[in-house]
């Protein structure tokens, strides 16, 4: 018999629910899940959940581990934590100790507003669970409360207003977690700038050691060297110098460029080449773009 080893797909809420040991839900397209209130078969899930739904989860308190890609979110004290429509989250099987609640949103509820677009554009439903928002107790108080806030619009009678009142809701959470986000840039800048120093040290070893082997260095590399989601590498840098991961590499790619230019014994080809460019064009194009310059016109500069 062959074993499916597969993570189990939640495709309506009511099919989560009823997995969670909970009644159905109040509306067809979101739910809040009471974590106290789930009773479930841990082994059921052993090979990961995944849905079609955004998940919005608050864990008050917090002592057992969830994998995400290659990373584990583990802060004891709580926080929050940012899922989009099909990704995958493996449970430790070891201890699940937690208290909080977790927003489930399908997409179609916010189909026709605004917010379907915009809230693609919050990184953090892109962050790995060890990049999860820490919350101090004042924060995760204003959080509750917005929780409270769509339960109480679901618990009433549903009426032409309570869609516009959930999504108001919604998009308030959304902007305290953008809000609070930015502050643990900031209380963390000590870490956050070892990692900029780290990311300066691989971009100069992939140039000097790769020699062009590998091509160019994508974001995807970097970020996967220094165990971050490409997406919070690029917040974290904007947020401090910014510019985004892409713009970093770029600026050491014309930094490098320019090392080599200045040695006459390279052509213009011969750099592209030494840098990872697959054809001179496209370095050609991008050196005058950050510089203003061709190559040519950079290197002449010295002989002036």
């Amino acid at each position: 018999m062959k074993t499916n080893h597969s993570p189990v797909h939640f495709r309506s809420l009511s099919a989560l629910r009823e997995a969670m040991g909970l009644s159905a839900p109040l509306h067809p397209l979101i739910t809040i899940v009471n974590y106290e209130e789930v009773n479930f078969d841990p082994k059921a899930f052993e090979h990961g959940t995944q849905s079609d739904f955004y998940k919005i989860s608050l864990k008050t308190k917090f002592k057992s581990k969830i994998r995400y890609g290659q990373g584990y979110y583990d802060f004891e004290e709580g926080g929050m934590s940012f899922v989009a429509p099909g990704q995958v989250l493996i449970f430790d099987q070891e201890d699940r100790a937690y208290e909080g609640m977790s927003l489930h949103i399908h997409p179609d509820f916010i189909r026709p507003y605004s917010l379907l677009k915009k809230i693609k554009n919050y990184g953090f439903f892109s962050y790995a669970a060890s990049e999860a928002l820490y919350l101090s107790e004042k924060e995760k108080k204003t959080i509750q409360d917005v929780f409270e806030n769509i339960q109480s619009e679901l618990n009433e009678r549903i009426d032409h207003f309570s869609q516009d009142v959930i999504i108001s809701q919604i998009e308030l959470l959304l902007t305290y977690s953008n809000r609070f986000y930015n502050r643990q840039f900031m209380t963390r800048k000590a870490v956050n700038n070892d990692c900029i120093t780290k990311m300066e040290d691989l971009l100069d070893d992939f140039f000097d050691q790769e020699k062009g082997i590998k091509g160019l260095p994508t974001v995807e590399y970097i970020a996967s060297r220094l165990n971050l989601t490409p997406r919070y590498l690029s917040d974290m840098l904007r947020h401090h110098t910014g510019q985004n991961a892409q713009q970093h590499i770029h600026k050491k790619l014309i930094e490098k460029a320019k090392e080599y230019l200045s040695d006459a014994q390279l052509s213009v080809s011969e750099t592209a080449y030494q840098l990872g460019f697959e054809h001179p064009q496209s370095f050609c194009k991008l050196f005058k773009n950050k510089t203003t310059q061709t190559p040519n016109q950079y290197r002449q500069s010295f002989k002036n």
